[in-house]
C-alpha cells in the first residue's frame, strides 16, 4: 500500500505544495526554530537531501537529545525570538527559516523578526491553534502557514470519501493531487479505452502499472481490472475519477 506523503519539488519535504523553491542540485541553508518532533523530523529529512541546517531550541535537555541524531554543530541552545541568537544561527545567509515551535505567539514573533529585520527570502511557519490561523499573513512576515489541524482534517475527509484511492502528492497548494487507484473489476473503466472513459476535464492519466510493467497511457490504451492507475486530478474532480476507476457502488433502497 502507498501511503499519503507531502513533499515539494525534487522531493524536498514539506506538508503541501511548493514551499521550498530551489534548483535541483542546489544546497539550501535552512534555520529551524523549534526542536520538537516536527523540527527534529524536518531536520533529518533535509539532511537526507544534503541540505544545510541549524536547529534553534530553547530547552537544554532537548538540545542534548537532538545531538544524539543530528551533528552537534547543527544544533544550538537559544531563543528564536532573540535577534542575537538568530544572528549566531546564521540567519543572514539563510535561504529559508522554518518556525515550528508549539506556541503560536512565538512563531509569529520569529516570523516578523525574520522578515522585517533580517529579510529572509522564505519564511514558513507552523500553525498550532486553528483559531489563530488568520494571524499568519504576509503582513506578519509569514510566506507559508501550515495549519496542521486543517490539513489533517481535510486529508481524513478526502480519504473517507474516495474509497481505495490514495493521494501520493499534493500540488499547487492542494489544488491538484497525484493519486493512485486500482481499476476495480466491473468498474466503468474495466475493459474500456482511455478515450472512451469520459474523464473529468482537469484530469490526466500519467501512468499505468500492469503486472509490474509501466505503461504510458494513450487514448487507445485499454484498461484492465487490477491495473494501477496514476493520475493528476483537480481536487474538485477526485470523486468523479474515483467513480470511474473504483468499484460500482450499489444504492440501498
Amino acid at each position: 500500500m502507498i501511503y499519503s506523503i507531502w513533499q515539494s519539488y525534487d522531493r524536498l519535504p514539506v506538508v503541501c505544495g511548493k514551499y521550498w523553491a530551489y534548483k535541483k542540485g542546489e544546497n539550501m541553508f535552512t534555520i529551524i526554530i523549534g526542536g520538537g518532533q516536527v523540527g527534529n523530523y524536518l531536520a533529518s529529512l533535509l539532511l537526507r537531501e544534503n541540505h544545510q541546517i541549524m536547529i534553534v531550541e530553547n530547552r537544554k535537555e532537548r538540545v542534548e537529545f537532538l545531538k544524539q541524531s543530528i551533528p552537534e554543530n547543527m544544533v544550538m541552545l537559544g531563543n528564536g525570538t532573540d535577534p542575537e541568537t538568530l544572528e549566531k544561527a546564521g540567519i543572514h545567509k539563510a535561504n529559508v527559516i522554518a518556525v515550528v515551535t508549539g506556541a503560536d505567539e512565538t512563531n509569529l514573533a520569529v516570523c516578523s523578526l525574520a522578515s522585517y529585520e533580517f529579510k529572509v527570502p522564505r519564511i514558513i511557519s507552523r500553525v498550532n491553534n486553528p483559531k489563530n490561523a488568520w494571524l499568519y499573513t504576509p503582513e506578519m512576515g509569514v510566506h507559508v502557514a501550515l495549519n496542521q489541524a486543517e490539513l489533517l482534517g481535510n486529508l481524513i475527509l478526502e480519504e473517507m470519501s474516495l474509497g481505495d484511492m490514495m493521494t501520493l502528492v499534493k500540488l499547487r497548494k492542494g489544488q491538484y493531487s497525484l493519486v493512485e487507484e486500482k481499476v476495480a473489476p466491473g468498474s466503468s473503466a474495466d475493459g474500456k479505452s482511455i478515450q472512451m472513459l469520459g474523464l473529468p476535464a482537469r484530469c490526466l492519466l500519467a501512468a499505468i502499472i500492469r503486472k509490474g510493467d509501466l505503461i504510458l497511457p494513450r487514448g487507445e490504451t485499454i484498461l484492465q481490472a487490477a491495473d494501477e492507475v496514476l493520475a493528476i486530478v483537480h481536487s474538485t474532480e477526485l470523486a468523479d475519477l474515483a467513480g470511474i476507476l473504483g468499484p460500482v457502488r450499489q444504492i440501498l433502497k
